[in-house]
């Protein structure tokens, strides 16, 4: 059964972060809310944990995971920013965009793309993330809470009891319904930027 962590939605009290962060460091698997609604979230080299994400969306190896990442210093560790996107990504976080990016040596195999080694990274403008980031000292492994035969991601905490209850280890409750259309996402890993969806973030500034 997982456990439920009631959490401020502005200011997200440092009790709740350290129970949240501490079941990630653990090897369990959160569903936690965030700007563009809830996502499945594991600590970055747990593959038991990756397995249970891919069992609970039925996600192929082709599928793109995300590394959320708490500020831009941070996302340099993980891919590569060549200089010719650098202002622009930068110019773009936090926000909602999702960034795909060659992954560097920090980023677990399992992680990548098999044929591009891309991995997808962003920075979120939300309260409770960035708490959790801060006390976890490096990203959270994540993928959006999109149930097999879905196309939006969940928003309400008492939804992901009732369908995922005994399939994660916590669910981060911040009161309201996560409401947030999902992001950009853009493909930077090739000469030519591609606008692979259209979400939240505006588009133009990588077209």
């Amino acid at each position: 059964m997982a456990r439920y962590l009631d959490i401020h939605p502005v200011n997200p009290q440092q009790r709740t972060v350290d129970q949240a962060v501490g079941i990630l460091r653990d090897g369990g698997l959160i569903a936690y809310p965030t700007d563009s609604g809830y996502a499945l979230g594991a600590q970055l080299g747990d593959k038991d944990a990756i397995d249970r994400i891919k069992e609970i969306r039925r996600l192929d190896d082709k599928h793109h995971f995300t590394l959320v990442c708490r500020d831009f210093a941070q996302l340099g560790q993980f891919v590569h920013v060549d200089n010719s996107i650098f202002r622009a990504v930068k110019a773009a976080t936090p926000g909602p965009y999702t960034f795909i990016l060659p992954a560097t040596r920090e980023v677990p195999r399992r992680l990548l793309h098999p044929k591009k080694k891309t991995v997808g990274v962003r920075i979120p403008d939300y309260p409770i993330v960035t708490a959790l980031l801060a006390e976890l000292g490096e990203p959270i492994l994540s993928t959006t809470l999109i149930l097999p035969g879905e196309t939006t991601a969940m928003t309400t905490a008492w939804e992901i009891q009732e369908a995922l209850d005994n399939q994660v280890d916590a669910i981060v409750d911040p009161g309201d319904e996560v409401v947030g259309e999902p992001t950009t996402v853009v493909d930077l890993s090739e000469d030519e930027p591609q606008v692979v969806r259209v979400g939240a973030g505006d588009p133009s500034r990588f077209e």
